[in-house]
């Protein structure tokens, strides 16, 4: 079953805010299975090999085939992808992406008002969050309800 995954590298984190990009920098992708996507991120990218899986998911049985094109196009329309045509550094890696706290934070927020079980306090953003954020964006409404 196809796993969508969410990676962070601290090396790239530092590089991407030495060159203005902030530091909530994230890469997305899909693969086969688990197995194949621990595989992907221990290769690394942007020639970089600290990377970690922050968050991963299986994607619903219904939408199985999805490909990597498509998530990535899907988050596209919320938030801001790093070309990687533009950046020497990226070395063509796809899916690299400049989270906007404030967007996750108001996800957050609205999910919190949501339910009548918890007060609606200020929120601290931590990397799981982002990357929860990214996924449920990315994927089809059918499967980001599991």
């Amino acid at each position: 079953m196809a796993v969508v995954y969410v990676a962070r590298s601290a090396a790239l984190t530092k590089w991407a805010s030495d060159v203005g990009q902030g530091k909530h920098i994230f890469k997305l992708g899909v693969a086969a299975d688990k197995d194949a996507a621990k595989a992907a991120v221990e290769a690394g990218w942007a020639g970089e090999t600290d990377w970690r899986v922050v968050h991963s998911q299986e994607v619903a049985q219904e939408i199985a085939d999805i490909e990597e094109d498509q998530v990535l196009e899907r988050l596209m329309r919320k938030e801001k992808v790093i070309d990687p045509n533009y950046y020497p550094k990226l070395k063509g890696t796809a899916g690299v992406f400049r989270i906007t706290l404030t967007n996750v934070q108001n996800s957050l927020l609205v999910a919190k008002a949501m339910s009548a079980d918890e007060p609606l306090t200020e929120i601290k953003v931590k990397p799981k969050d982002i990357a929860d954020y990214m996924i449920r964006n990315a994927l089809p409404a059918a499967s980001s309800a599991s």
